[in-house]
């Protein structure tokens, strides 16, 4: 099940997912009425997680409907992308946590070298989602303050749907409500105050806040049910910029899977609903090739089994 949160005439509502149109749950639930007599009642909520597993209220119903709607609704009943607005899955998670470093071949192609698992342990940073958090099709924004080295970054996006604290990795996909894309839009050459007298944490604090810019993190277009993606380490992840092919990998060359990540945090860190984990990036990034983005690009950033999620570029 594929399921976004959207914009249609002025109301937020919810629907079903598809590359040829969106199906409100409203509309579903009249045509499955209408079409077997039985009523379909839904909570009055626009908060993805109450149709989503593993504890949503409504995630059952939700379910059953989606799967009589994809093959007994006509054409007209679904909603041109065109026509609707997309909106961030999540809108205001309580953590919007993030990797660096999770894909062996992207640290290979920094400069860096990859050690195996066993040698280390994920880098997790955080941005503010209340100001970075950017609706599908909305511009990825080139800030004034440094504008030369805007980069991508395509990540599978992991939502929270139950409370988590000291789970193992065994468990941890039992508390995933869903997958969404991720683009960590990162500025590689942030250099706050020119004339700094150098301090020795100056290089980090460049790359944190260089993550940290207004809209630097477009998410969407919708979340695939967790139960609808049994195997996380599967998915294909391709990005495009203006057409042209980027970045090309799959989540199976992840150094630390989607369950160990969610062990990691959760063993001093509260996970809780809503909160979204991006796992990292693979190699193909705009640095190795100097090639960064600038006003009027389009990228398209796509993971298998969700979706793909599109960003213009402007000032």
């Amino acid at each position: 099940m594929r399921i976004c949160r959207f914009k249609h005439e002025g109301n937020i509502t919810l629907g079903f997912y598809d590359e040829s149109g969106i199906v409100s749950l409203s509309t579903a639930a009249r045509g499955f009425a209408e079409s077997s007599g039985e009523r379909f009642e839904f909570l009055e909520s626009t908060n993805l997680l109450d149709y989503l597993p593993p504890d949503g209220p409504a995630c059952a119903k939700a379910k059953k409907l989606a799967d009589w709607a994809a093959g007994n609704l006509p054409d007209s009943a679904r909603l041109p992308l065109d026509k609707i607005e997309l909106l961030v899955p999540i809108p205001r998670p309580n953590k919007l946590l993030l990797l660096a470093g999770n894909y062996a071949k992207h640290i290979e192609e920094g400069g860096g070298i990859a050690a195996e698992r066993a040698e280390t342990f994920p880098y997790v940073f955080m941005k503010p989602p209340s100001t970075t958090l950017t609706d599908p099709g909305k511009p990825v924004c080139i800030p004034d303050v440094s504008p030369d080295c805007i980069d991508w970054e395509l990540e599978l996006g992991v939502i929270m749907g139950r409370k988590a604290k000291g789970v193992s990795e065994a468990d941890a996909l039992r508390y995933v409500a869903g997958y969404t894309v991720v683009n960590d839009i990162s500025n590689r050459e942030f250099h706050p105050n020119p004339n700094r007298k150098q301090r020795n944490n100056d290089s980090f604090f460049d790359w944190l806040h260089g993550k940290w810019h207004d809209s630097f993190c477009p998410c969407g277009p919708c979340v695939t049910s967790a139960d609808a993606i049994p195997d996380p380490q599967t998915l294909e992840l391709k990005l495009r910029l203006n057409g042209e092919l980027k970045q090309d990998g799959s989540t199976a060359q992840q150094i630390v899977p989607v369950a160990g990540i969610i062990e990691f945090i959760s063993s001093f860190a509260t996970l809780e609903p809503g909160d979204i984990i991006s796992t990292g990036t693979p190699h193909g990034v705009g640095a190795t090739t100097k090639t960064y983005l600038k006003p009027g690009d389009r990228i398209e950033a796509s993971i298998g089994s969700i979706g793909t999620l599109v960003s213009p570029i402007a000032t």
